[in-house]
């Protein structure tokens, strides 16, 4: 059978030719793309002094589709022949790159059609929506509906654009490297999102070639983990994934060309546990005042769950690379992130079921500045007498020394009392593990 006919066969993504990202190719992009994208600041995060170093973030989030993928989108249209430019594009995705495609080919007047799975976030589907895109759903996965976008796109002479894989996606995902070390030629490190490899390899090559002493890390979670593995085992293997709060990560299978291109770039890839993301949207919502998609936080939760002890007083990158949550995943992460930090605390307690029982809890609650966000009573499975009642609680603390008061006040007042396992602070708390060691002589083990 000749691959060509295979309905994933895609000429720009070919495994028996994978394609090298070179730095020319990614300065003619930024110039290329100058007006089209937004130019987005670097700024130095409020909680820099709390981490230990010097935090900047390059907030990606302020594109006009909220991503950065508009910067590959831009760089790949501008390059269609008229030809293609009359049969249109299309593409498969979870949402970042779908919006993207649909604004920008909408603006240069581009028939584009995208297709995404049935279980997109919705807000997501209907940006692309309002951004003058076809949106196709279809497929419990990415990789389904790449089948079904690359079938359908030869049929109608689109170009299917891999919006993780396609070279001249990532030399436009490149030019954040550019810009950063333009910002900050100080720059230290810098902590890149990987899902199917486009932004670090873009990142990676640029950044590399401008200052090579400077490291670049990629960025998992633990359910989202595709390039970690196929590092790991040294060919793309396909991996099932769990659901994410980092849904722009969750790629089945990385890229043929980022994952051809990455090695020799990267020092090192780097796996942070999904909690750790959720704690971080919630510090750089309540510290930064911006609000930041799961993928977008990955590298500031890897931080905050320790595992860059080596960049201790250096200056760091932090891509965020969206902001296009939902707010029911948004309201989600804020809830468990101040849950894992001890300010969101649920308990039972068994109290009189007398007039003045509740009466009683909450005056003493209200005494030490605890707040009381839910009380559920509960009466017919309680054991003992008649005249008790076990409460349901969630009550909000200042964090763990004010919950370690409210664990003594109960103790002190109740005989029946049942707490949630809680942890400790967060250094008693390893985020996960790292990743395999990419760079030929590793600078960050030397230090």
């Amino acid at each position: 059978m000749n691959p060509k006919d295979d309905p994933e066969y895609d000429e720009w993504c070919d495994p028996d030719n994978p394609r090298r990202i070179k730095y020319e190719g990614i300065l003619a992009a930024s110039k290329r793309i100058v007006g089209q994208i937004v130019r987005t600041p670097l700024q130095k995060a409020h909680m820099s002094q709390k981490l230990g170093l010097e935090l900047y973030m390059k907030e990606e989030f302020l594109q006009i589709t909220g991503c950065f993928k508009e910067r590959g989108v831009c760089n790949t249209l501008s390059l269609l022949s008229d030809d293609q430019k009359k049969y249109g594009v299309a593409a498969a995705s979870t949402g970042n790159h779908a919006c993207a495609l649909a604004y920008h080919s909408a603006r240069l007047g581009i028939p584009s059609v995208v297709y995404m799975p049935v279980n997109a976030p919705i807000n997501k589907v209907n940006k692309a929506e309002r951004q003058g895109g076809k949106i196709v759903l279809h497929g419990n996965t990415l990789a389904d509906t790449k089948l079904f976008a690359m079938t359908k796109s030869k049929e109608k002479k689109m170009m299917y654009i891999n919006g993780f894989d396609h070279p001249n996606i990532i030399e436009g995902q490149g030019t954040i490297g550019i810009e950063v070390v333009e910002q900050l030629p100080s720059v230290d490190a810098v902590l890149v999102p990987c899902g199917g490899g486009s932004l670090l390899a873009g990142i990676a090559i640029a950044v590399k070639h401008l200052k090579p002493d400077t490291e670049v890390y990629g960025i998992v979670t633990d359910h989202t983990n595709s390039m970690v593995e196929a590092l790991r085992k040294n060919e793309r293997v396909f991996i099932n994934l769990e659901p994410s709060i980092a849904d722009g990560l969750s790629v089945n299978k990385v890229g043929v060309n980022t994952f051809f291109n990455l090695k020799g770039v990267v020092d090192k890839m780097v796996v942070v546990r999904e909690d750790w993301v959720a704690r971080a949207i919630m510090h750089i919502v309540e510290e930064e005042k911006v609000v930041v998609e799961g993928a977008g936080a990955v590298g500031i939760a890897a931080i905050l769950a320790g595992l860059f002890p080596n960049l201790k007083g250096k200056k760091v990158v932090a891509i965020c690379s969206g902001g296009n949550i939902d707010s029911t995943t948004l309201s989600r992460a804020l809830e468990r992130g101040m849950a894992a930090e001890g300010r969101l605390v649920k308990f039972k307690v068994t109290v009189s079921d007398r007039p003045g029982g509740l009466a009683d809890l909450c005056s003493m609650l209200a005494n030490i500045g605890v707040t009381m966000r839910d009380c559920v009573p509960e009466r017919a499975w309680v054991k003992g007498d008649v005249f008790s009642v076990q409460l349901k609680v969630i009550v909000e603390t200042r964090g763990w020394e004010h919950t370690k008061d409210l664990v003594e006040l109960i103790k002190k007042h109740y005989k029946e009392y049942f707490f949630q396992e809680m942890g400790e602070k967060t250094e008693k708390s390893p985020g996960t593990k790292r990743g395999p060691c990419l760079a030929p002589n590793p600078m960050c083990m030397q230090k």
